[in-house]
């Protein structure tokens, strides 16, 4: 039996006709902005009839507000991604600043550990991992963060906010706003916090100088703000912790939400998953999509093939889809996808986001909701 190429690193979701559901809204607030316009004659890549769904999922359900600013947005995006200079620029940066390509390494000991259990069906399979823990600030999410915080400067805004969970989107947005001279807000949830502390300790070594500041939109919100002095120009980076609710990515996010359509005026929100209103999930997709082209061109050169199985843990999936984007139309490659199940599938408190909920609408996009 011939062996099988496994690389560990969501599977497309499957269209599936509209259904009526019970929808649970968000509520978001904004200011207005000044009209930014970007003339490009270049045929959009971003939108076309599917509007940013998924399936029946993601979208845009956001205020009017809002809508300007997005659409200001898709018109960069869409230019961008043609433009020669910014791609010049952007492929510089992830080969010297970021360090690609990452390595797909072949894990010999735990290739062999497998083909002992198979003996009595094969040989087993060999296993790659890409090393994306190996680029700049130790995880993929450089890839993103480096090229929305360009977008960012490009349209002309002086701050960057976002929101992190387990801290490595944090850590990744801090480096590109210092490189980039970019103010920069992130929030990040009380409960991560105290799981991420290696995270947060990487964030204190870039430099990072704390002090206690209390947020007035809830007496229960006691934030850490850290900051990030840069050494060329004044810009900084404030690392706010949220202690609301649960104290978790949610959490963040809604604040980092609050905070963008507050200031939208001179303010970014950057971000790192693959959730959110269109066009976030997009940009994700595009920007990750290293990743998978990447693997496909080092299979190629290390085995003369592609992978058999592609295999991804699922948080936010950003990950996953940078991985799996390469591969969608390859029928012959497996794309897996593993959710963490917590306490259970029933119990509420589990990261199975695209296993089990209600559908409903949330930070901007539909997607399945879990009653907490």
């Amino acid at each position: 039996m011939s062996s099988t190429k496994i690389q560990l690193r969501w599977q497309p979701l499957p269209r599936v006709p509209a259904r009526n559901h019970r929808m649970i809204n968000s509520v978001v607030f904004g200011v207005p902005i000044k009209s930014h316009h970007r003339v490009s004659d270049v045929h959009s890549r971003t939108n076309g009839p599917s509007f940013g769904r998924f399936g029946r999922f993601g979208g845009k359900f956001v205020p009017e507000t809002l809508m300007s600013p997005l659409r200001d947005l898709e018109e960069e995006l869409d230019f961008v991604l043609s433009d020669h200079e910014f791609q010049a620029e952007f492929t510089t940066a992830l080969r010297d600043y970021v360090g690609r390509e990452t390595p797909l390494y072949f894990a010999e000991r735990l290739t062999e550990h497998y083909r002992n259990k198979c003996r009595t069906t094969g040989d087993g399979p060999e296993i790659y991992l890409k090393r994306e823990d190996l680029g700049h600030s130790g995880s993929h999410k450089m890839n993103n963060a480096l090229a929305q915080a360009m977008i960012a400067r490009r349209l002309g805004c002086s701050r960057v906010v976002a929101a992190t969970g387990a801290g490595q989107h944090g850590v990744a947005t801090a480096a590109a706003c210092a490189k980039l001279s970019l103010e920069c807000t992130v929030f990040m949830g009380t409960t991560d916090i105290e799981k991420q502390s290696s995270n947060v300790l990487s964030m204190k070594l870039l430099g990072a100088q704390k002090s206690f500041i209390t947020n007035s939109f809830s007496e229960k919100k006691i934030l850490l703000q850290i900051i990030f002095p840069d050494t060329i120009k004044y810009s900084s980076t404030n690392i706010k912790f949220v202690s609301s609710l649960e104290g978790t990515f949610q959490d963040a996010s809604s604040e980092a939400i609050r905070n963008w359509v507050e200031n939208l005026q001179t303010t970014y929100y950057l971000s790192g998953t693959v959730v959110g209103p269109h066009l976030s999930p997009v940009m994700v997709r595009e920007f990750q999509s290293v990743i998978g082209k990447e693997t496909r061109k080092q299979a190629k050169r290390l085995w003369g093939g592609k992978p058999d199985v592609l295999v991804a843990f699922v948080g936010s999936g950003s990950n996953a889809l940078g991985l799996f984007h390469e591969f969608v139309g390859d029928e012959d490659v497996r794309l897996v996808g593993v959710e963490a199940a917590g306490l259970g599938l029933d119990s509420g408190k589990h990261s199975a986001t695209l296993a089990v909920g209600d559908v409903g609408v949330y930070h901007g996009s539909i997607e399945l909701l879990v009653a907490r």
